[in-house]
This record gives structure tokens, sequence and C-alpha cells, in this order.
């Protein structure tokens, strides 16, 4: 009979945490995450416009900066408002093997009714 009612010893425990639960990052940080994203976007846009009249000059250079500025805020906005991605990490849950019955080698008689 074997031994030990379910405790691991020290050489087969695994240092890796049990994933307890599944929730998702709290709204406080969901919210700034979005705001940092927003805020990042929306800063890309005033360096293109800048950027697009110090090369009044070279004409083709400047539309093309003017035309990348322009759907930055909706881009800004669509993205600040989506819900963060699921995490795609494999959850470490502790499993108990499951053990078969009537694994010892032996022929079984089958009784049919």
């Amino acid at each position: 009979m074997e031994g030990g009612g379910g405790v691991v010893s020290t050489s087969e425990r695994d240092d890796t945490p049990v994933l307890i639960t599944e929730a998702a990052l709290s709204l406080d940080e969901q919210h700034k995450a979005r705001k940092r994203k927003y805020a990042i976007m929306m800063s890309a846009r005033i360096p293109c416009i800048i950027l697009a009249m110090v090369f009044i000059d070279i004409w083709w250079l400047s539309v093309a900066l003017l035309v990348l500025s322009i759907p930055l805020p909706w881009m800004a906005v669509l993205i600040a408002n989506d819900r963060p991605p699921r995490k795609a990490e494999k959850a470490n849950r502790y499993r108990v093997e499951a053990k078969a019955l009537g694994t010892s080698g032996k022929d079984h008689r089958v009784i049919d009714g």
C-alpha cells in the first residue's frame, strides 16, 4: 500500500506558483492602460503635423505626413475603447492523476447475464 495521503515531497515539488484565479486586471488598471495608449497615439499626430509644415517645400512628403495624421484620432479612440486582450497563458493547476482500477495484469472473468 502506498502511503503519504497526497503529501508532495520536496523533490517532486515545482516552484511555479499555482494559479488560483483567472481574474482580469482591475478596472482602474485597464483605464490607465487605455489612457496611456490614447495619449501615445495622439502625441504621434503632433509631430506629423509639425513635420508637414517643416517640409512644405517637398509637397509629396508634406501631404504624406498630413494623410498619416488624419486617421490617428479615429484609431486612438478605437484602440482606447477596446477591451484588453485575453491572456494566452497556460494555467498551472493542480491535477490529480487518475488511477485505473484492476491494472494488475490478470485476466478478469466477465459474466454475461
